[in-house]
């Protein structure tokens, strides 16, 4: 299983990290992190590339704004009802969002592509977006490194043993804080459910009035 892993991981691993971290985030990131610790990346090469895929992936989706942001509105009803939200972003924090838009849940992508929609100046973003990148990558990078440091403290020096069994751990706390993450943003949008069935239904009951 390790010899495995480590071939299918010098192989293949840096480019899939880079793919992960282009489009999406932070668990991929944390188990590289882990298995740098573990060996078979190393620290600086995680960094490097999780900051290449971040950094390429926001700039991507900035220009993707910019260049296709009404064809988007017109074909995207998750764009449209992310928006207005979005836009109170910017208008109010402006550089703080450019800057933190890789770390906000339910945002990642939306917001760079928000920002590319409004005059949000290019050269502006892509200092903050280098900045933010690299900030991102040295963060989860070290959180999943570190877990790895902690869990040697439990297990002993021989945390090889226990590899998969601290993946199947560390997969299980990632899988449960995005659960968390999902069902606290289903709440918060129930509220809005509510009232959008109500006004279906007083549309539906005018319509058999009528």
């Amino acid at each position: 299983m390790q010899d495995f892993l480590r071939h299918y991981l010098t192989e293949h691993g840096y480019w899939v990290l880079f793919v992960w971290t282009f489009m999406e985030g932070e668990a991929g990131l944390i188990l590289a992190g882990f298995l740098a610790y573990q060996g078979y990346f190393t620290v600086p090469g995680v960094i490097a590339t999780s900051f290449a895929g971040a950094f390429c992936g926001d700039q991507f989706y900035f220009y993707l704004g910019r260049i296709k942001g009404k064809f988007l509105l017109s074909h995207s009803h998750s764009l449209v009802r992310k928006l207005r939200k979005g836009l109170r972003l910017i208008e109010r924090y402006g550089n703080l969002v450019a800057f933190t838009s890789r770390y906000t849940y339910g945002f990642r992508i939306v917001l760079p592509i928000i920002l590319g929609m409004t005059p949000f100046p290019g050269g502006r973003f892509l200092l903050l977006n280098l900045a933010s990148a690299a900030s991102w990558a040295i963060i989860f990078t070290f959180a999943g490194y570190l877990f790895g440091r902690f869990a040697a403290i439990f297990v002993g020096a021989d945390v090889k043993r226990y590899e998969h069994y601290l993946l199947m751990v560390l997969a299980g706390i990632i899988f449960f804080v995005w659960s968390w993450h999902l069902i606290h943003a289903w709440r918060r949008r129930t509220p809005a459910r509510m009232r959008l069935k109500r006004m279906r239904h007083a549309r539906e009951l005018r319509a058999g009035r009528t």
